[in-house]
């Protein structure tokens, strides 16, 4: 066995990086997070398909071993698929959620004045006789979306020629998004539980209807401008949505 190297020479790993397969005419998203171990493993929960691999591991054997098992990562990925939605979480101090693919760790605390605050991976929150740890998730969630979703508006709309248009959260339980045919947009603030590329996804879909109010040809090449690998995003949107509505 090799020596233990000392921690300073430790090499600074990546985080895990989203990419996609196709596997019987199925295209399968799967997180690869490369490290010192010696195999390459596979295990899919409720976040789908991941991936460890040794450092110097070849993509091509790494595909190569998800297809060997192909049919065991199908199956797999629809029985999480199919299973009813979990219960609603109960937040309490040391919650883990998801936010924008990232963990984000819930602390409850009483010594700041502010209700919520954001630093880090953390999330500061000041519950009160009136309103609960969940309450103040929710609301301060929907603070952060709504900044992020102005962010990108902003970043995209001028890629078509437009100004940002004016912007609402929603709290739909069946659709993502909508644009009105006064030019502003909706955007379900639990997409705030979706990985950035994903957000992205239904922000340039709703963007592409100030051009197209439909979903003609003509309306998927003005997404296609922006969001070139569409189509894969909106396969992993339907496939996170029954976890995220479950909040």
């Amino acid at each position: 066995m090799p020596p233990t190297p000392r921690p300073e020479a430790k090499p600074r790993l990546a985080p895990p990086v989203a990419h996609y397969i196709e596997i019987a005419g199925q295209t399968v998203a799967y997180q690869l997070k490369r490290s010192q171990r010696r195999t390459i493993g596979l295990a899919i929960d409720q976040r789908g398909l991941r991936i460890g691999a040794p450092l110097r591991a070849r993509q091509g054997d790494i595909e190569a071993l998800i297809r060997q098992h192909s049919q065991w990562v199908l199956d797999k990925l629809a029985a999480w698929r199919d299973r009813p939605p979990p219960e609603k979480r109960i937040v309490s101090h040391g919650t883990v959620i998801f936010a924008l693919g990232e963990p984000l760790t819930v602390a409850i605390t009483n010594i700041s004045r502010s209700r919520w605050q954001f630093a880090g991976n953390t999330l500061y929150l000041n519950p009160s006789a009136t309103v609960d740890a969940n309450q103040l998730l929710e609301k301060a969630l929907r603070e952060k979306a709504r900044a992020i979703f102005a962010e990108r508006l902003a970043h995209y709309a001028p890629q078509l020629g437009v100004d940002p248009p004016p912007l609402r959260l929603s709290s739909a339980r069946t659709r993502w998004g909508s644009c009105s045919h006064h030019g502003g947009i909706a955007l379900n603030w639990r997409l705030i539980f979706m990985p950035l590329p994903i957000v992205d996804y239904v922000v340039t879909h709703e963007l592409a209807h100030l051009k197209e109010m439909n979903h003609s040809p003509r309306f998927w090449s003005v997404v296609e401008q922006l969001c070139p690998d569409w189509k894969t995003r909106r396969l992993e949107l339907r496939r996170l949505g029954k976890l995220v509505f479950s909040y």
